[in-house]
């Protein structure tokens, strides 16, 4: 009999946030026995999430005889002796507002599918269905998976791609559109004043602008789901379909707004960059276990850097809006002291277990690859740029690579193979920027930025400011410490993670922080301040030496002694066609 498996997915209790789901297999008798698993981490999001732990009520049964079964570990059920046909039927709850994650209330549910769907061990290959009963009150089911001719049904050829098809279902506000033959489907989850019109035009350009970067788009259809939420951020890429979260107040907002499409362009790149295109350890998966790369600051850090370029490309972003949003990559990293001790590469490597758990001291010891990736490919494609006098880009490098290792080779690649290729295709010596993805220390990125007549400056070292180099929050009314920067005032002088501020030089210190700066404005580096604390309930007073800080606040700009040659390559970087007029009042360029 052939191997299948079958899924049902009903609602008796969705105000509670369970989905029930119905698990049938059939054909695999001849087994001793079969090991049932549910991922414990989604592709995308490099974090062991433990989706087991959600299950609830697993039975098994079969119309031929009693089932043995028993749970051997976090995510595994053993079945000894499986009969022809074997149902087992579970509950998972989900209540977690992410993309990652399940959730189900009486309006709407939300379906993770890796913590919604189990698999047989060794079986992952085997194609499968999905039939959902829709509760009384919803209508709509949105999803990337393969409609069927039987009602509410769906096909998956296998489990990778059942596990990457997220599942909206309710009253969810649908439309379509076409681009460049492509069917385009948003879904938008939520209360929101959004224009559909408006949307519509804008992900169009955005769509049609990538697909100029890679020479041709993979899919039939694409689906764009969107959980409006009052405060939220975020997205998860799939192969054709993605899902974003944003507050829904941000489409009356330009600034906001602008972000939000931004977030579109970077989780639509990994349409082709991740999921496609991407190192040999992220596919194919292993969902029991972390899957450890070096690469995620080319996958995710190069993302990071075409979402913002393509909106300025599709001329959503001015130059200095663009400028100011690359800005923002620099002061991230290198306002972290951690930058002085991770690479991109160990940021990837570890991101297991310090991008998805952060704590206070986590800004001290790592990085984010995703920023400081973005900023080596700024770096690299300023060189590519420069080096070909205009005739290349990063593009060029980006397409090759799609082309070779995913279109022709159909596989991952390895670090060193993806700059060789990207040496060979452009004829560029790319090895300072991928030896530099593996070292801490600090590149000066000015070397590539005056190649193209921009210059990137810290105006903080005109301010010359004092710090403590603290963060603090309240809790339950006290101003409590809640990051220390490394070798900062606070640091050297012992204050910690935990302690409430009480008082400052004989000032009552508030949650607003205007009894520190007062003293701060008045005093010199050097001096010595008495901050009065409570530490586990005990009265301390803490010396504490200032010193200046060493906060980064860098801008990009135009250099004024930059030659044509050097400002007509920068205008190739950033599409710029107009003629530039600098405008010295806001020191940026005008289009005139």
């Amino acid at each position: 009999m052939k191997k299948s498996i079958f899924f049902e997915l009903s609602f008796s209790e969705p105000q509670a946030h369970y989905v029930d789901v119905r698990m049938s297999i059939s054909g695999f008798q001849e087994k001793e026995y079969i090991d049932i698993k549910m991922p414990v981490w989604a592709p995308g999001s490099y974090l062991i999430r433990e989706y087991a732990k959600n299950v609830e009520k697993i039975k098994f049964s079969s119309p031929a005889r009693a089932v043995t079964a028993e749970k051997i570990a976090k995510n595994t059920w053993r079945i000894y002796n499986p009969s022809e046909h074997i149902e087992v039927s579970y509950a998972v709850y989900g209540f977690e507002v992410s993309v990652r994650t399940s959730f189900i209330d009486a309006s709407r549910a939300f379906l993770s599918p890796v913590g919604t769907f189990m698999y047989i061990d060794g079986y992952l290959d085997l194609e499968t269905s999905v039939h959902i009963d829709l509760f009384p009150s919803w209508n709509k089911i949105s999803t990337g998976l393969q409609k069927t001719s039987e009602t509410n049904t769906f096909y998956a050829p296998n489990f990778d791609i059942l596990f990457d098809s997220p599942i909206e279902i309710g009253t969810q506000d649908t439309w379509t559109f076409d681009v460049d033959g492509i069917l385009h489907e948003c879904a938008m989850v939520g209360e929101a004043d959004y224009d559909k019109e408006r949307l519509t035009e804008d992900i169009t350009t955005i769509v049609r602008e990538e697909n100029k970067i890679w020479g041709s788009n993979p899919n039939y259809y694409y689906l764009i789901i969107t959980h409006n939420y009052q405060n939220s951020n975020g997205g998860l890429e799939h192969l054709n379909s993605t899902v974003l979260s944003t507050s829904r107040f941000n489409y009356a907002q330009p600034t906001a707004y602008k972000n939000y499409l931004s977030l579109v362009a970077h989780e639509y790149f990994h349409l082709w960059h991740v999921k496609r295109l991407r190192p040999k350890a992220l596919g194919p998966f292993n969902y029991d276990a972390e899957n450890y790369t070096t690469g995620l600051w080319i996958i995710e850090g190069f993302t990071s850097y075409y979402d913002n370029l393509i909106i300025r490309r599709c001329g959503i972003f001015d130059e200095y809006e663009y400028l100011q949003k690359l800005a923002v990559d620099f002061n991230t990293v290198y306002n972290r002291p951690g930058y002085l001790l991770q690479s991109a590469a160990a940021s990837s490597f570890d991101t297991w277990i310090k991008q998805y758990r952060p704590d206070e001291n986590s800004h001290n010891v790592a990085i984010s690859y995703y920023n400081k990736g973005a900023m080596h490919a700024v770096a690299m494609d300023i060189k590519i740029i420069a080096a070909s006098q205009g005739t290349k880009c990063l593009d060029d490098v980006m397409r090759a690579a799609y082309e070779h290792f995913y279109l022709i080779e159909n596989r991952g690649f390895e670090e060193d193979e993806f700059q060789a290729l990207a040496e060979r295709v452009t004829g560029v010596d790319l090895s300072d920027i991928f030896t530099a993805a593996h070292h801490a220390e600090e590149v000066d990125y000015n070397q590539y930025f005056h190649l193209v007549g921009y210059e990137i400056i810290d105006k903080a070292e005109e301010q010359n400011y004092l710090t403590l180099g603290i963060k603090v929050g309240s809790n339950e009314g006290h101003t409590v410490i809640k990051n220390v920067d490394r070798d900062s005032a606070a640091w050297i002088s012992g204050l910690n993670v935990g302690d409430e501020l009480i008082a400052i030089n004989n000032h009552r210190i508030e949650i607003n922080g205007k009894a520190i700066e007062y003293v701060l404005a008045h005093a010199s580096a050097g001096d010595t301040v008495n901050i009065l604390i409570s530490r586990d309930g005990l009265i301390k007073e803490i010396p504490v030496k200032l010193i200046a800080s060493d906060k980064k606040s860098y801008s990009i700009q135009r250099r004024e002694i930059a030659t044509d040659e050097e400002r007509r390559l920068g205008n190739i970087w950033l599409s710029i066609k107009d003629y530039l007029v600098h405008d010295k009042k806001y020191n940026h360029l005008i289009i005139r």
